[in-house]
């Protein structure tokens, strides 16, 4: 596994250059001064981006937060633009761009103004409970927002700000990706393009206490399976006239994937599962309604899950598995399969890798410990993956915390402050060269 060598390069560059042999230069222990005297604003800024409710579909709040964190980014200096996305049905992305000198690496800033948590969310409200905050994105990822915002208030004060060249895109639509993906995605494409390094600020992964590095992130596809069978009376089922009905067929395919589709790396789960005479789905795919009787034949039977796998080959290959599984139908049956694109796959590269070895000469100088490489299969999908194959690209630049997605969502405090220090340090040394 991926995290037998989870150090890599990043170990070789901390044990090459040890830490009595590293300091930080004057402008960067003054970022650090900066980071520090902030907190509180920090805080407060966050406080009140979660006050403005931005679940993905309340498209006049994903809206307003985009127009509280574009005045920040103004102040820095950004040229801040709205691109709206009417026709992916979705608010918009925030895009900002500061143009430095040209002499260092250009820097793609990535991360989202959306939530899981729509206006009728029972989870509201912004609490201090010592280390720790709660409420509704405060990890997920208005907390991530905040950091970025820190990090380059930092690099400004300091001076390394203004060499710069950093892209920032926010997008509106994050947890609900717009359709169709080629127009809610070509923003995000097009500055990485332009970029050569990517920077995701969602969720910093931990793991026993300790801070770790992301370089790869999953896919994440839905599948759709709809059977039609004969119905009738069930006296007559296994019959060759009768058939075996919609139930068995959808039991056999997915004893059928549990057993033929295992590979490293690569999951797939069955979320919800329909059948009886007749079976729906509503709107959203998420419940239904199915009818019945024990003495009758099922006619229709459903079920909807996810594919996640860690590159995009292995992500056709599955599906191809799984067409094949589909096409072998029981008598009386007949199964079709569906599948709707998410996120693809960030496989880890070896840049990515080189990148992490980097932020670690940021660790080593700020007296923290190396961030060992996390295992794919702990991370979710995300916006970075879009662009996996145009720049190489960290992932958790962003908050610490527990329970992203549900009610009680946490941030660390102490946590922001790291994750702001490394972000400032590390921008500014990628902008040197």
């Amino acid at each position: 596994m991926l995290s037998r060598l989870a150090c890599g390069l990043a170990c070789v560059l901390i044990l090459a250059f040890p830490a009595s042999a590293a300091s930080l230069s004057a402008a960067e222990r003054k970022m650090v001064s900066q980071i520090d005297a902030g907190q509180e604003a920090q805080l407060a800024l966050l406080e009140e981006l979660v006050a403005i409710n931005s679940g993905t579909m309340n498209l006049p709040g994903v809206e307003a937060v985009g127009r509280r964190v574009a005045r920040e980014f103004q102040e820095l200096g950004f040229e801040v633009r709205w691109s709206p996305m009417a026709e992916t049905g979705r608010a918009g992305h925030l895009i900002a761009v500061h143009r430095g000198g040209g002499g260092g690496r250009r820097m793609l800033l990535i991360g989202h103004l959306d939530t899981v948590f729509e206006p009728d969310s029972p989870f509201k409200g912004y609490v201090r409970n010592g280390d720790t905050v709660i409420g509704p994105g405060v990890n997920d990822m208005k907390g991530g927002i905040v950091i970025m915002i820190g990090a380059l208030r930092a690099m400004k004060a300091a001076g390394t700000l203004k060499g710069a060249d950093i892209t920032i895109v926010l997008t509106g639509d994050e947890e609900r990706v717009g359709k169709p993906v080629e127009i809610a995605r070509r923003d995000l494409i097009a500055a990485a393009r332009e970029s050569d390094v990517a920077l995701d600020f969602e969720g910093l992964a931990r793991e026993n206490g300790a801070d770790m590095g992301s370089i790869a992130r999953r896919s994440s596809n839905t599948w759709t399976l709809r059977i039609k069978a004969k119905p009738g009376h069930s006296s007559g089922i296994f019959s060759e006239s009768a058939g075996y009905g919609a139930i068995y067929e959808l039991a056999r395919i997915l004893d059928a994937f549990r057993e033929q589709l295992r590979e490293p790396n690569a999951t797939y789960s069955v979320g919800l599962v329909l059948g009886g005479a007749d079976a729906a789905f509503n709107r959203d795919g998420t419940g239904g309604k199915a009818s019945g009787k024990g003495n009758v034949i099922p006619g229709e039977a459903l079920a909807i899950g996810d594919l996640r796998t860690l590159s995009n080959d292995q992500t056709e290959r599955l599906k191809a598995r799984m067409e094949a599984i589909v096409g072998d139908s029981l008598p009386g049956a007949k199964a079709t399969l569906e599948f709707t694109e998410g996120y693809p796959a960030m496989p880890p590269t070896e840049g990515a890798r080189r990148l992490l070895g980097e932020l670690n000469l940021v660790n080593r100088d700020l007296g923290y410990p190396v961030m060992r490489e996390l295992d794919p299969l702990r991370r979710g999908a995300g916006d970075i993956a879009f662009v996996s194959h145009l720049v190489d690209g960290l992932v958790g630049l962003g908050a610490g915390g527990e329970g992203a997605h549900a009610p009680g969502e946490t941030m660390d405090i102490p946590a922001m402050q790291r994750q702001t220090r490394r972000a400032a340090l590390f921008m500014s040394r990628l902008a040197a060269r």
